[in-house]
Parts: structure tokens; sequence; C-alpha cells
């Protein structure tokens, strides 16, 4: 098995209306996912932080293996969600891939 965790953080121009209505579109496009994706086991999406969080999302991902991962990253369904809502609203991304 395979962990993809990734920590957002939104651009700073939106306004606290707009960072609560991006999160909750980021949420949905990538939970989703389940089921559509090959090798795709598990898929959460993380909005509520606590005030000392540096990040605004978080995506905790599980695949079958690092090919299943790979598959991901390229399929159609899952680049109309980061190109549609999550890379226009965010300044940063911190990713972690690793073996379970």
């Amino acid at each position: 098995m395979v962990k993809h965790l990734i920590l957002w953080q939104l651009r700073d121009e939106l306004t606290d209306s707009e960072k609560q209505t991006v999160k909750a579109e980021i949420k949905a496009g990538l939970e989703g996912l389940a089921g559509k994706i090959p090798g795709l086991v598990e898929i959460h999406v993380q909005t509520d932080c606590l005030p000392t969080s540096n990040a605004d999302l978080l995506l905790d991902s599980t695949f079958t293996d690092a090919a299943a991962l790979q598959g991901y990253s390229v399929h159609p369904d899952h680049l109309a969600v980061a190109n549609g809502k999550v890379r226009p609203n965010t300044k940063s991304r911190t990713c972690m891939d690793f073996e379970v």
C-alpha cells in the first residue's frame, strides 16, 4: 500500500467566505473520486483546522501500490478536479508519498 498526503495553503486574496466555498468544492471533488480510479483504496480531505495550523487542507489517500498512484496522477477525473478547483485556488502544496 502507498500513502499519498498533501497539504495545501489557499491563495491569500480569497475572502474567508470564498475559502470556505473552495474548501468544500475541493473536498467534494477529490472525495468524489472514490470508486472511479483503479487502485485508489481510500481518499479523505480534511478542511477543519485548528488555529495553530499553517495549512488549509489535507488530502489523505491510500493506493494499492506506486503504479496506482501514478495512474491517479494522470487520470482524467483527477485532473479535472486538480486543474479546475485545486490549482487555481492554492498558493502552496507539500506532498509526501510512502509505503505502508
